[in-house]
C-alpha cells in the first residue's frame, strides 16, 4: 500500500471514528490549536523567513511571480494575529451539524428529517499563503470533516511546523491526530486524486492552471475557482466620491488577491465627469490603466495631465479584459448601458465578485439579479468578498460553482445532509402498507413545524 493510500485511509478512519465526538470537544480542540500555535510562534515565523528567502531567489530568477511572494509572508501586517483570531471566531460559531432543514410526517408516528452532517474527507490544495493550513484545519474540525492539506513547495517549511502544531494540539484531545494531515509532494497529490473511495471533496486554492489541472485529474468532486476576474461598474447615476472610493479600494487594497478588481467598466455618460477624478486617484495610487479608446481619449484631454500619465495610461490589448493581473494594473472599458455592462461581465468575468456604483435602486436591482457571479455588490468594494469579513470566521476557499456552495465557503459550505426516517409505531412501518388501492394507507406528507432531530 502506497504512502498516499495510507494517508487517505487514515483520514477516512479518523473521520468515521470521530462522528460521535461532541461539538464541545471540537471547540476545545480549536482552543488547544491556538495555544499550540502561540507557543510555537517564533519557530514558525523563523521557518516562514526561510521560505521567503528561498522564494525571493525564485522571483529574482523569474521563476515565481511577485504576487505569489506577497501571499507567502505570514508576518506581514496583522496576518498572524488574524490567523489566530480566525481560530477563535470559528470556535465561537454555531455547530453547522444536526440542523433540520426539512421535516415531514409521512404517516402517524412516521417522521422524516433532513439533517445537516459533515461531507467526509477533504483534500485541500493551495499555493503560498501558509495561513490556509490553519484556516482550513479550523473549519474542518468545527464542521466535523477530516482534511489532508497540500501547500505549495514555496511554503514547505512553514507548513510543516503549522501542521505539527495542529497535530500536537489534537493529541491532547479525543480527536485523532490524523484528522488533519499535511503532505509535501506533487506525487502524493496525484495519487490522492485517484482515491475516491477515501476522499470525498477536493478544494483547490490557487492559480487558474492549478485548479484546471485538478479538475481534469480526478473523479472526486472539485469545489473551487480558477480565476478572480472581478469588475467594478460605474453607472450613469454614480456618486463621484463613492465611485472613487470603491474603484480605488477594489484595486489597491491587496491587488494580488482573487477578490481585487481587474476591470473597471464605465458608462459612457461619465467619461468627462466622474471618470477623470477616478483615474487621477488610481494613477496617484500607482495603478497602471489599460484603457479602451474612449476612456483613454477622455484622459488625454485633461489639462494638466496627471504626472505619471505617460507611463501609467496606455491602450488596452485585446487580452486585457480576460487577464487576472494580480498587480497594480487595471483594465478599463466603456459601455453604452447597464445591459452592456452586465453582458460584458457575464461573458468575460470568472463569476467571482462584481460591484456596481450607482444611486439608482432599479439599476442596482437589475445588476444584482443579472450578473451571474457568486457575489454582486452595490456601492461596495469587491474586497469585501471574504469569509472573515462575511462573519464566517474564516473560509476554506471561494467557490464560483453553482452547486452546493457558492462564494466564500465557511462552515455551512462544508456540510451536506442526510435523511433520517424514524418510526415511533408499535410495529414499525413497512412500505407494503401504502398504496393507491382500497384498504391501503395514504401518505400524509404533513409538515412538522420548528422541528429538531428526535434523538
Amino acid at each position: 500500500m502506497s504512502d498516499a493510500t495510507e494517508i487517505a485511509k487514515a483520514a477516512k478512519t479518523a473521520f468515521e471514528t470521530s462522528q460521535l465526538i461532541p461539538s464541545s470537544e471540537r471547540v476545545q480542540a480549536l482552543h488547544e490549536i491556538r495555544r499550540e500555535l502561540e507557543a510555537a510562534k517564533d519557530e514558525i515565523l523563523a521557518a516562514n523567513r526561510q521560505d521567503l528567502e528561498a522564494a525571493q531567489k525564485e522571483v529574482d530568477a523569474g521563476r515565481m511571480s511577485g504576487s505569489l511572494l506577497k501571499r507567502l509572508d505570514l508576518n506581514k501586517g496583522d496576518k498572524w494575529d488574524s490567523m489566530l483570531q480566525g481560530i477563535t471566531d470559528v470556535a465561537g460559531l454555531p455547530d453547522p451539524n444536526g440542523i433540520v432543514s426539512y421535516a415531514s410526517e409521512l404517516d402517524d408516528d412516521l417522521e422524516l428529517y433532513r439533517v445537516s452532517c459533515p461531507i467526509g474527507v477533504l483534500l485541500v490544495i493551495f499555493e503560498a499563503r501558509p495561513e490556509v493550513v490553519v484556516n482550513i484545519a479550523s473549519l474542518a474540525i468545527k464542521s466535523g470533516n477530516a482534511a489532508i492539506l497540500k501547500g505549495g513547495k514555496e511554503s514547505n517549511e512553514t507548513t510543516k511546523l503549522l501542521s505539527s502544531a495542529i497535530q500536537g494540539a489534537l493529541s491532547k484531545t479525543s480527536i485523532p491526530s490524523t484528522y488533519i494531515q499535511a503532505i509535501q509532494t506533487r506525487a502524493e497529490v496525484s495519487a490522492l486524486l485517484g482515491l475516491d473511495q477515501y476522499i470525498d471533496l477536493v478544494i483547490p486554492r490557487g492559480s487558474n492552471s492549478l485548479v484546471r489541472n485538478i479538475q481534469n485529474s480526478t473523479r472526486i468532486p472539485v469545489m473551487g475557482h480558477a480565476d478572480g476576474l472581478c469588475s467594478v461598474y460605474i453607472d450613469a447615476s454614480a456618486d463621484p466620491k463613492k465611485a472613487t472610493r470603491v474603484a480605488v479600494d477594489s484595486k489597491i487594497d491587496y491587488p494580488a488577491a482573487c477578490n481585487a478588481a481587474e476591470t473597471l467598466i464605465l458608462h459612457d455618460s461619465i467619461l468627462h465627469t466622474i471618470w477623470p477624478d477616478v483615474a487621477k486617484a488610481l494613477l496617484a495610487a500607482d495603478v497602471k490603466l489599460l484603457c479602451d479608446t474612449p476612456s483613454l481619449a477622455a484622459l488625454q484631454s485633461l489639462s494638466p495631465a496627471p504626472a505619471n500619465f505617460a507611463t501609467h495610461a496606455s491602450p488596452a490589448p485585446p487580452e486585457a479584459y480576460t487577464t487576472e493581473h494580480l498587480s497594480l494594473t487595471l483594465s478599463v472599458l466603456t459601455v453604452p448601458s447597464l445591459a452592456a455592462a452586465i453582458a460584458h461581465i457575464n461573458a468575460h468575468s470568472s463569476h467571482h465578485t462584481d460591484s456596481i456604483v450607482t444611486e439608482d435602486e432599479a439599476a442596482a436591482s437589475v445588476f444584482c439579479r443579472g450578473v451571474d457571479s457568486a457575489g454582486t455588490f452595490v456601492n461596495a468594494s469587491t474586497r469585501f468578498a471574504d469569509g472573515f469579513r462575511y462573519g464566517f470566521g474564516t473560509e476554506v476557499g471561494i467557490s464560483t460553482g453553482r452547486i452546493h456552495a457558492r462564494g466564500p465557503v465557511g462552515l455551512e459550505g462544508l456540510v451536506t445532509y442526510k435523511y433520517v426516517l424514524k418510526s415511533k409505531g408499535g410495529e414499525g412501518h413497512v412500505v407494503g402498507e401504502f398504496g393507491a388501492e382500497e384498504g391501503k394507507k395514504r401518505y400524509k406528507h404533513r409538515k412538522i413545524e420548528a422541528a429538531t432531530v428526535p434523538f
